[in-house]
């Protein structure tokens, strides 16, 4: 196996490892914000629940990264070493500021930026024009819909402040119709469109099952005493966080899968994109490590920067995280865990009212969503390029 090969897998490997350590705030944020668990006994449980992940789904979201995102015949072990530098780097940044990022776009950015480089426009596995049209069309019947829904239920009970109601019955909207045309078959998003769709879908969908839930709670226990809710919801955190964990490793954990497997390919050691089971094993390791050290400033910010949680409040963000990511990656969509549980915190906050989020700390959380990939695809593009100087090829 060639020096560049090994060299990209250990970059994999480490890439999975700083996913974990950043995306910990992921799976254990909530058990330690309501003091269900201890920090040590929350990232042990992340950490094996992580591993468990990837062998409970197929490998179809590694598929995607190894081939639904730069064509296979400019994706050169060159091109993913330095689209993994630009990635891991991102992540290690992020990580130390204590802000929570999407690892899996960093990722994508790192690939996009350097295969940008090597070989122009034409290396990225762009949608065609008719596809793009045609989730345009959904997005506009989502949005308007959503928007008319939410602003007569608004006058109808005479609240204020219609355009609030307009932009977030929009958003909803995009929300439900996006996921109903996925699993329906008539909106086949796949590869880059449905990453970039997904960067707006996967928090609004995880607040939408939060919100859902954590009123149905509410509401079911509207009258029981707080001394018989809080042990039942500590108990029952226990099993929501090892279902957002497992999720979260079956997702994330294959962004790794994804780049070993087209190392293999690229340098002709596999001669088809099928995930060994020794990579599927060294990727759940990685991150799981991660997990376990924990990124404690990313903790923090998700546990309790956001809004303070309860008990039955880590339970429903925890379950509609799970419900998000469970279903993205049935259909092979690399999203970012980050954004999931993010707006299912929102999601169980906004059910004590519009005041209890924080939502300076939210838009600082968004900025960084939506820089994630143009600063890792720029990072990786000038990498690159310095690489082609440097070895002058």
């Amino acid at each position: 196996m060639e020096a560049v090969v090994i060299i990209g897998i250990l970059l994999a490997l480490l890439f999975n490892f700083v996913n974990g350590l950043n995306d910990a705030a992921n799976s254990i944020a909530t058990v330690v914000a309501t003091r269900v668990l201890t920090p040590l006994q929350a990232v042990g449980m992340a950490a094996f629940f992580n591993m468990v992940g990837p062998f409970i789904f197929t490998t179809v979201v590694a598929k995607t990264i190894g081939k639904g995102i730069v064509d296979s015949g400019f994706l050169t072990t060159d091109v993913i070493m330095l689209g993994l530098v630009a990635s891991v780097s991102w992540i290690f940044i992020s990580s130390w500021a204590g802000i929570p990022i999407s690892a899996s776009h960093a990722l994508v950015g790192g690939l996009m930026g350097s295969a940008l480089a090597f070989a122009g426009l034409s290396a990225i596995l762009w949608p065609s024009s008719a596809l793009v049209l045609h989730t345009i069309l959904f997005i506009l019947v989502g949005g308007v819909g959503g928007a008319f829904i939410f602003v007569m239920a608004a006058r109808h009970k005479n609240e204020d402040g219609w355009m609030i109601y307009a932009v977030l019955g929009a958003l909803c909207g995009i929300a439900v119709i996006i996921p109903a045309g996925v699993i329906t078959g008539l909106l086949p998003i796949t590869g880059i469109l449905a990453i970039i769709i997904f960067i707006v879908v996967s928090p609004i969908l995880g607040m939408i099952a939060a919100y859902i839930i954590g009123m149905g709670v509410i509401r079911f226990f509207r009258n029981a005493a707080s001394r018989t809710m809080n042990p039942l919801f500590r108990r029952l955190q226990l099993l929501s966080a090892a279902f957002y964990s497992v999720g979260h490793g079956s997702n994330d954990a294959q962004n790794a899968m994804g780049i070993i497997t087209a190392l293999l390919v690229a340098a002709g050691i596999l001669t088809e994109f099928i995930v060994p089971a020794w990579v599927i094993i060294i990727s759940g390791l990685a991150i799981a490590l991660g997990t376990f050290l924990g990124g404690w400033r990313v903790v923090e910010t998700m546990g309790t920067k956001i809004t303070r949680l309860r008990p039955y409040q880590g339970f429903c963000a925890e379950t509609g995280g799970g419900i998000v990511l469970a279903f993205v990656t049935a259909f092979g969509v690399p999203v970012s865990t980050t954004h999931a549980i993010s707006g299912s915190i929102m999601g169980v906050g906004a059910t004590r009212g519009y005041s209890a989020v924080k939502w300076g700390m939210v838009r600082r959380i968004v900025v960084a969503w939506v820089l994630t990939i143009p600063l890792t695809a720029g990072f990786a593009f000038l990498t690159f390029l310095l690489y082609r100087a440097v070895l002058g090829f």
